[in-house]
C-alpha cells in the first residue's frame, strides 16, 4: 500500500471518528434536555412543606392545600401580575375553567407584594383558592418545583399526585386533553 493511500485511509478514519463524536455529543445533549424536561410524579418534601400565605394573611403549607382538594382534579397556575405572558394567558386559563368547572383551580401568586397580588387576583377575575410565595421565584418553594419560567401550569390527580409537573402557555391543548383523561378515571 502505499503511503498516499495509507494517509488517506487514516484521514478517512479521522473524519469517521470525528463524526461519531459530533453524534454522541448531540445524543448525550438531547437526552439531558430530555431528562431535565421530565414530569415528575411526586412533590418534593420541600415544595410540600413550604409556607405559602393566604388571601387573609395566614400561612399553610403546600400539602396541606393539596390535602384540601384531595379527590378532585387540580390545575395549579403559578403566575405573577407582573408578568406578561401571564396575562396573555388568562383568557386561555377562564376557558380552561368554562370547559371543566368541576377541576378544582389553585392560583399560586410569585408577585413581590401582598397588594399587587390581591390587585392581581380582582384585576384578572381569577376564581378558584390563591395562594402567595412571599419569597418570590428565588424562593424556597419555587426552588423545590424548578420553576424556571411563569406561567407554569401543574395538574394534580385526584390522590394527590402530578400527573403533570411542567407545562406552560403554549400548553393549553395538552392540559385540557389531560383533564379530558383523568375525568374520564
Amino acid at each position: 500500500m502505499t503511503l498516499q493511500l495509507k494517509l488517506k485511509n487514516l484521514k478517512n478514519s479521522f473524519y469517521t471518528l470525528f463524526k461519531m463524536k459530533k453524534i454522541i455529543l448531540a445524543v448525550v445533549v438531547c437526552i439531558v434536555i430530555s431528562c431535565s424536561n421530565a414530569q415528575q410524579t411526586e412533590f418534593s418534601k420541600e415544595a410540600l412543606s413550604s409556607a405559602l400565605e393566604t388571601p387573609n394573611a395566614t400561612e399553610i403549607t403546600f400539602e396541606k392545600s393539596l390535602e384540601k382538594h384531595k379527590g378532585k382534579i387540580v390545575l395549579i397556575e403559578i403566575w405573577a401580575s407582573w408578568c406578561g405572558d401571564c396575562i396573555k394567558a388568562m383568557p386561555k386559563i377562564h376557558e380552561i375553567q368554562t370547559m371543566h368547572p368541576d377541576v378544582d383551580y389553585l392560583f399560586i401568586s410569585m408577585d413581590k407584594s401582598v397588594e399587587a397580588w390581591k390587585k392581581g387576583i380582582k384585576k384578572y377575575h381569577l376564581t378558584g383558592e390563591h395562594l402567595l410565595a412571599k419569597d418570590q421565584m428565588d424562593g424556597r418553594f419555587a426552588k423545590a418545583i424548578d420553576l424556571d419560567w411563569i406561567p407554569r401550569y401543574i395538574i394534580v390527580d385526584k390522590t394527590g399526585k402530578p400527573v403533570v409537573y411542567r407545562a406552560v402557555e403554549t400548553d393549553f391543548e395538552f392540559i385540557n386533553t389531560t383533564l379530558e383523561k383523568l375525568k374520564k378515571q
